[in-house]
């Protein structure tokens, strides 16, 4: 694991040595309407690996205050999201399992003249708040007995009132600077059936009172949040004040991660899925963790990624090829390789003898020889890449086969073109050639330099198999929630059809393999033993600078 340091962690550090916290406790709070993306990762990891590393730990908290677009198949997602990364949370709790606590403590601020109900509309409320530069001005209900707040709050959770009719709102400073100080909305009303709480409750709390109260009731030291919180934490601090809880949880904020040429909200993934732009929120061109597991990403990949990008007050843009970058360090040393060829083109190797096949040693890898070895057929017609032969060389720096140049085949043997034949369009149906039988890969034969070294696969013990091949969702460098629709990308995904070598046979869904000379591919989901299906994760070739 990459070793790394931030302010977080100077902060963690100093509160520890000066016994203002005694054991280090943080929390992942994810709202359960939507899958997870990479940017959540960054949150995920840095709070468990904060924990971690002063030997405390991180609870799952469901942020199921809003249960209009909550769902279980988001939280059993969760969950299979976080374990898929390596992480066991301490205590899973829900964000319902305090509404009861939430209520009392509103109840307590009423008593203490500092929360009231209010009847003004949403829009009325906006309204009044104010603008920036000029203040807000007080609800004329603001000034309501505490007996007859009591009274209305109870009756808006004993379901007396519509939505919208009332809510209750923190008695705090219409002339704040910060806006969200202006009595902010603390409970509203809401008619619809929970996924935890099913129909006990009609009132539901804010999250800028439900947050700080969760955070205190679990014990939690340092709630990490996102830098967009920062203008929240003097409401956070007042909450947890004024209720008068026991613990005092810590509000940190940070940057931001955003990578290049990718959207990472929510709201803006669940519209390429319901508007049918991706086939799901697991297709492999989505960076949600399903979509980036489906296309062959590994745990590691995204661990050593987000913790490189460190921690910082300032949000940030990284580049995706560093993501990738990662990914093919992960796998260089733990991938087996093999021989696939996607756009084939037929060899008849005509001095081979018919109806004979060898079996050839080859390296699962050749920079890990702990993943030992396996054969390789070869025999009298092989399939090529057909990107791999001209009919003519056309200049010096053709590193493949042409009529008349001789090539290496990967493990097996010299062969040279000598014929080629065409369709009636011009289109090349397949070639001829030779083999040199002293020419055996491991022979020590040296007599002669060939024009370069490419992957086959024999034909006769070749799988059939479909190849799914992705570029970015998204182009442009400028891309913003208001455009990238308009900029998604009509060749991000492509499929072609080919052969793999015999060893793919019985492959299973997320295996993951390097197809010499094509990149890392990964088994998908849906790929059976009759249909194998493979998709494209990280070409070998990076253009990030280290």
């Amino acid at each position: 694991m990459i070793e790394t340091s931030n302010f977080i962690k100077t902060i963690v550090k100093n509160d520890l040595e000066s016994g203002k916290v005694e054991k280090v406790i943080t929390r992942f709070p994810p709202e359960p309407n939507a899958y997870l993306h990479i940017g959540h990762a960054r949150a995920i990891i840095n709070n468990f690996e904060i924990a971690k590393e002063f030997n405390g730990y991180t609870n799952l908290r469901y942020d199921d205050t809003n249960p209009a677009q909550e769902d279980v198949e988001f939280v059993e997602a969760i969950e299979r999201d976080i374990r898929w990364l390596g992480y066991e949370p301490k205590n899973i709790f829900h964000g319902s399992d305090y509404f009861e606590k939430t209520y009392e403590k509103a109840v307590l601020l009423i008593k203490k003249g500092l929360a009231y109900v209010d009847d003004l509309s949403q829009e009325e409320i906006s309204k009044y708040r104010g603008t920036l530069t000029e203040p807000g001005k007080n609800s004329p209900y603001r000034d309501r007995s505490v007996e007859e707040n009591l009274r209305l709050f109870e009756a808006m959770r004993n379901g007396e009132f519509k939505e919208g009719e009332k809510v209750l709102r923190a008695k705090i400073d219409m002339a704040s600077p910060n806006m969200n100080m202006r009595d902010p909305v603390l409970y509203r009303i809401m008619y619809i059936s929970h996924h935890q709480t099913k129909d006990k409750w009609c009132i539901y709390p804010m999250y800028d009172l439900a947050h700080p109260l969760q955070d205190a009731f679990e014990g939690i030291t340092h709630s990490l949040c996102s830098l967009e919180y920062e203008d929240h934490r003097p409401l956070y601090d007042w909450v947890v004040e004024h209720c008068e809880t026991e613990h005092k949880p810590q509000q940190i904020e940070f940057g931001r991660l955003s990578i290049t040429n990718t959207i990472m909200s929510k709201r803006y993934l669940r519209k390429l899925v319901t508007e049918n732009h991706v086939k799901g929120y697991d297709d492999p061109r989505m960076p949600t963790l399903v979509g980036l597991r489906r296309r062959g990403f590994t745990p590691e990949s995204i661990k050593a990624f987000i913790l490189s990008t460190g921690l910082s007050k300032t949000n940030s843009v990284v580049d995706y090829a560093m993501l990738e970058h990662f990914l093919r360090e992960d796998l260089k040393l733990k991938a087996e390789r093999r021989m696939a060829v996607l756009d084939p083109l037929k060899v008849v190797i005509t001095n081979y003898p018919e109806g004979q096949i060898e079996y050839l040693d080859a390296e699962n890898n050749s920079e890990n020889r702990e993943l030992g070895t396996r054969k390789i057929a070869f025999s009298r017609n092989i399939y090529i890449e057909r990107e791999d032969f001209l009919p003519e060389k056309p200049n010096k720096h053709w590193k493949r086969l042409s009529k008349d140049i001789e090539v290496r085949l990967y493990n097996a043997y010299f062969i040279k073109c000598t014929e080629v034949f065409y369709d009636e369009n011009g289109e090349i149906t397949h070639i001829h050639a030779t083999y040199d039988p002293e020419t055996k890969s491991g022979s020590g034969f040296n007599a002669r330099k060939p024009n370069g070294t490419i992957h086959f696969v024999e034909c006769s013990t070749a799988v059939p198999a479909t190849f799914n091949l992705f570029e970015p969702l998204i182009l442009g460098d400028d891309i913003t929630p208001e455009n990238f629709i308009e900029n998604l990308n009509p060749n991000s995904w492509s499929v072609q059809k080919g052969f793999v070598e015999a060893s793919l046979a019985k492959v299973k869904p997320e295996e993951r393999f390097q197809f010499l000379r094509n990149g890392y591919y990964i088994c998908d989901n849906d790929s059976t033993e009759n249909n194998l299906i493979f998709n494209r994760t990280v070409g070998l070739k990076s253009s990030f600078k280290v």
